[in-house]
């Protein structure tokens, strides 16, 4: 991802949920995916996809059970 793409997907973040403390990160391994965070914490990944011209973002949290109340 282009580091333009990085910031408007870290702005829709934060304005969506409200949520200054989000940071995007690019990953070193996958240049089609970045990762997220609140803060420090690691908290989901977003995937890029392109079809037939058209770009979508995939964003893919996964919870733990032993981190539920």
């Amino acid at each position: 991802m282009t580091p333009q793409e990085i910031g408007k997907l870290q702005t829709y973040l934060r304005d969506k949920f409200n949520m200054p403390s989000i940071r995007i990160k690019p990953r070193r391994e996958d240049a089609c995916s970045v990762e997220v965070y609140i803060g420090e914490e690691f908290i989901a990944t977003i995937y890029r996809d392109e079809d037939e011209g058209e770009i979508s973002y995939a964003y893919t949290m996964t919870i733990l059970e032993m981190d539920l109340p």
